[in-house]
């Protein structure tokens, strides 16, 4: 454009006609997340208020009858179809059911986590036996599945006496992101970081100084290589395995077993991360390794493990 030729109008109008939808588009999620927190604080200062095998009991029931109406049930069922065949359909719905009610048990134990680690519900089976593999010393790159109550997985750093750092998925609403964020805090001394690209970064750092990693790598990650679980490709996080080989720390899969009256017992297993000359082959051998050992956590729990997620693509 010269410039002695008169502006055209909607060159000059950064809040005209044409800013005005983007806007209204911001004002209005900004007005739903806000909604939803509101809700939120509402179940929140609920389940808080209940004692917490009561909260977790109620929170049950609710899954349990709303859940298996909704569209992810019937997702649930076709995984446990392709993971499980030689079971029935009534043995698949039943574990179907019961994931549904752990997960409502999760939701309402995540609003009690203090009380949870106050209150001796977590038995750690093998932590002498894993101190005497000089983990508590080296540091560990710790990976757990949402199984049992994942919350619980990262109190293994802290009874091995490591300092841990977590990397989590945001969650959309930032309101609620927050506020799930702190109630986390406390289980995550250096921190809780969100999946993004400078996280990997403090996360090498953290470990090479002797700190431990925590993480769920149990989800789809579309980045990943597809590496055999339950039999099936599924793309799968490489990260944790390329950290213990690059640093040569140990990669420790952690099980968290759910137990009656909201206890839980949490068992480290070392997972075989392979030191050749091969460094892409030995992080792709250990990424195999890693799935199959949370296969075979699952496998001795299955209702305790989230079905719904596209774990498979």
């Amino acid at each position: 454009m010269r410039l002695d030729s008169p502006p055209r109008g909607p060159e000059i109008s950064a809040c005209g006609d044409r800013a005005a939808p983007g806007l209204r588009s911001l004002s209005f999620r900004n007005l739903q997340y806000r909604l939803e927190y509101a809700v939120f604080r509402a179940v929140a200062w609920i389940a808080t208020a209940l004692p917490l095998e009561t909260a977790s009991n109620l929170s049950a029931r609710l899954w349990g009858w709303i859940a298996p109406l909704l569209k992810r049930h019937s997702r649930a069922l076709n995984h446990l179809r392709l993971a499980f065949p030689e079971k029935s359909e009534a043995e698949r719905k039943a574990i179907a059911l019961d994931m549904w009610r752990t997960l409502g048990r999760i939701f309402a134990e995540a609003f009690h986590i203090d009380d949870i680690l106050d209150s001796n519900r977590v038995v750690f089976e093998n932590v002498d036996e894993l101190t005497a593999l000089g983990v508590a010393e080296m540091g560990a790159i710790g990976c757990g599945a949402h199984l049992g109550n994942w919350e619980v997985a990262a109190s293994m750093a802290g009874a091995l006496h490591l300092d841990a750092m977590g990397i989590y998925q945001r969650i959309k609403n930032p309101h609620v992101d927050a506020h799930v964020r702190a109630m986390r805090a406390r289980l995550y001394p250096a921190g809780l970081l969100p999946k993004e690209p400078a996280t990997g970064l403090k996360a090498i750092r953290h470990v090479r100084n002797g700190g431990a990693l925590v993480m769920l790598a149990d989800l789809r990650d579309r980045n990943g290589k597809p590496v055999p679980f339950f039999g099936l490709p599924a793309p799968s996080t490489s990260f944790p395995a390329m950290l213990a080989r690059t640093l040569d720390r140990p990669l420790l899969a952690v099980q968290v077993i759910r137990e009656p009256g909201v206890r839980f017992r949490v068992r480290g297993v070392l997972v075989d991360v392979p030191r050749t000359d091969n460094r892409d082959a030995d992080v792709e051998r250990a990424t195999e390794n890693l799935q199959r050992t949370l296969e075979g956590f699952i496998r001795q729990n299955p209702s305790q493990w989230m079905w719904a997620h596209r774990r498979w693509g």
